[in-house]
C-alpha cells in the first residue's frame, strides 16, 4: 500500500504542472477566437467586393434581358389603350398559332433527338482518346465553334450546299439522278430546317454530355468484371443508369436550343411555320382579327415552355452532378 501510495503521489506530483501548461492553450484558443472575430469583417468586406464585381453583369442582364422579356410578355396582357386584359390569350386557340407551336415542338424534338444520339456516340468515341491529345483538342475546339455557328452564315452555307442549285443537289442529280427538291424546295420548309438545326445541335451535345462520359470511372467496370459481370451487364446495370440523367438533361437543353432559335430559320423561311417566325409576322404585318398584341401572347407561351424545360433540365443536372464529383 505504501508503494502504491508512493506511486500515486509521484504521478500526482508529475502531473501537477499541468495547469501551467493548459494556460497557454487557453490563451491560444482565445487568440484564435480573436483572430476569427477580426477576420470576420475582412471576409465580409471581401465578399462585398466580389458582389460589386458582378454589378456590370447584373446591370447587363437587367437592362438587356430581364426588362425586355418582361415588356414583351407583359404586352400580351394589355389592350391598345394599355388596360389589362386576358382576352388576348384566345390567340392560343387560333389554327395558325397552334400550327406554329406544333411546328416548333416537332422541329425542336426531332433535331434534339438526332443531335443527342449522334453527339452521344461521338462522346463515347472521344472517351477512348487522351484528353490532352491533338485529336481530342481539335474536336473540342471545333465543337465549341460550331455550336455557336448559326444565323445567316449557316443558312447561306446550306443554300450553297443543298439548295435548289446547291453543289450537292446538282451532283446528286448528275450522278445518281436523285433530286432533293423534286417535291419542292425542301430546305425552305419546316422539316427541311432539321438539317441545319442538327448541324449545331450535335456539337452542343458533345460539349454538354462529354463531362458525364468522363465522369464514368474505369474502376467501376473493373469492379463489375471482378464480380463476374459481363460488359453488357456493366453497361445495362451501371454505366447507362449513371449516364441517363445527364443524357436526358442534355436532350432537354438541345430541345430548348432548337425551340428558341430564330436567325437560321428566318434566313430560310419567309414567314410562319414556327413560333419565333410567327412572332415576327405578328410584329411586322399580319394580326389576328379581334385580338391585340398577339406577339406578346406568343412570347408568353415560349417563356412558359422554356421555363418548364429548363426547370426539368436543372433537376436532371443536379442528379447527374452526384456522379461527376
Amino acid at each position: 500500500m505504501v508503494l502504491d501510495h508512493g506511486v500515486l503521489t509521484s504521478m500526482t506530483t508529475a502531473s501537477a504542472p499541468a495547469p501551467a501548461v493548459a494556460a497557454p492553450a487557453v490563451t491560444l484558443a482565445g487568440a484564435d477566437a480573436t483572430t476569427r472575430r477580426g477576420a470576420g469583417p475582412r471576409v465580409r468586406r471581401r465578399g462585398g467586393r466580389a458582389w460589386l464585381g458582378l454589378t456590370p453583369f447584373a446591370a447587363y442582364v437587367l437592362l438587356f434581358l430581364a426588362v425586355p422579356a418582361v415588356i414583351a410578355v407583359g404586352s400580351g396582357f394589355t389592350t391598345s389603350d394599355g388596360a389589362f386584359t386576358l382576352a388576348n390569350l384566345a390567340a392560343f386557340a387560333e389554327p395558325s398559332v397552334l400550327r406554329a407551336f406544333v411546328g416548333s415542338f416537332g422541329l425542336s424534338a426531332v433535331s434534339a433527338v438526332i443531335g443527342a444520339v449522334i453527339g452521344a456516340v461521338i462522346c463515347w468515341a472521344l472517351s477512348a482518346l487522351r484528353p490532352d491529345g491533338l485529336v481530342r483538342s481539335m474536336i473540342d475546339s471545333a465543337a465549341s465553334v460550331l455550336a455557336q455557328f448559326g444565323g445567316v452564315m449557316l443558312a447561306f452555307a446550306f443554300i450553297a450546299t443543298i439548295g435548289a442549285q446547291g453543289l450537292v443537289t446538282t451532283w446528286l442529280v448528275a450522278v445518281f439522278h436523285v433530286d432533293l427538291n423534286a417535291n419542292g424546295a425542301f430546305l425552305y420548309t419546316v422539316p427541311g430546317l432539321v438539317i441545319p438545326y442538327v448541324y449545331f445541335q450535335v456539337p452542343l451535345m458533345v460539349l454538354t454530355f462529354m463531362p458525364a462520359i468522363e465522369g464514368v470511372k474505369a474502376q467501376w467496370g473493373e469492379a463489375a468484371a471482378t464480380l463476374g459481370a459481363s460488359r453488357l451487364t456493366y453497361w445495362r446495370r451501371i454505366a447507362l443508369p449513371v449516364l441517363a440523367p445527364a443524357f436526358w438533361g442534355s436532350l432537354l437543353l438541345l430541345f430548348a436550343n432548337g425551340f428558341s432559335s430564330f436567325a437560321t430559320a428566318a434566313a430560310l423561311i419567309s414567314q410562319g411555320g414556327i413560333v419565333p417566325l410567327t412572332i415576327r409576322t405578328q410584329l411586322t404585318s399580319e394580326t389576328l382579327i379581334g385580338l391585340q398584341n398577339v406577339a406578346g401572347v406568343l412570347a408568353f407561351g415560349m417563356v412558359v415552355v422554356m421555363a418548364i424545360v429548363m426547370g426539368a433540365y436543372s433537376l436532371l443536372q443536379r442528379r447527374a452532378a452526384r456522379w461527376q464529383r
